[in-house]
């Protein structure tokens, strides 16, 4: 049976703080609402206190755990203003720097994708750029926690006819350059979310 999850919920413009036991309630709250955010929590005292600390994706208190060496990968959509990517080594130091030029970094670290587009094509563009900095600097291991990107896309397992033209085009790229990293001995593994040192924090 799947463990029960609340959802915190903080819109600054309206002074709102919600916790939820279900994320389409969560969904209809923060969907489209510029600088809502929003996380999941095991636990609603994790959920409350999260809000009372002012409710900051940075503040997230992760668990101790002795993390591979590698690059790390995600994306999300929680501040409301498109889908983010991050991209950090097993220490949660920012990389994207390494791949990409500094004005398209914000002033989280990040890399913000504003435009009709899916937190799973922010997964698989930060999937590229991961793969991309790993083939420029010898780095066998990568590491996400999207099992979509991981196990499907990446290899080329799609929906051709189901997704847009733009998706389908960076999973081609994405498998190419999949290839050539295992070729020399790569290796492409997921992590559980609350473990990713790239995590965003705000995925479901």
């Amino acid at each position: 049976m799947k463990s029960k999850k609340y959802y915190a919920c903080f819109i600054p413009s309206k002074d709102v703080k919600r916790i939820t036991d279900n994320w389409n309630d969560c969904e209809k709250l923060v969907s489209g609402v510029k600088g809502a955010r929003y996380r999941g929590f095991n636990t609603q005292k994790e959920a409350e206190e999260w809000l009372g600390s002012g409710a900051e994706y940075e503040t997230k208190q992760r668990i101790k755990t002795k993390l591979e060496s590698g690059i790390y990968f995600d994306a999300g959509t929680g501040r409301g203003e498109g889908v983010e990517i991050s991209l950090t080594d097993e220490k949660g130091e920012d990389l994207l720097d390494k791949v990409l030029p500094k004005k398209k970094i914000n002033r989280h670290r990040k890399h913000l994708i504003v435009g009709n587009v899916t937190n799973n094509y922010g997964e698989l563009l930060a999937a590229s750029y991961a793969l991309k900095l790993a083939l420029k600097e010898g780095v066998k291991k990568i590491f996400g926690d999207s099992r979509l990107v991981i196990d499907y896309w990446s290899k080329g397992v799609i929906k051709r006819k189901e997704l847009p033209a733009k998706t389908v085009k960076l999973a081609d790229k994405v498998l190419k350059q999949r290839k050539e990293f295992e070729s020399l001995g790569g290796e492409m593994l997921r992590v559980p979310g609350a473990d990713n040192p790239a995590d965003l924090g705000f995925h479901r």
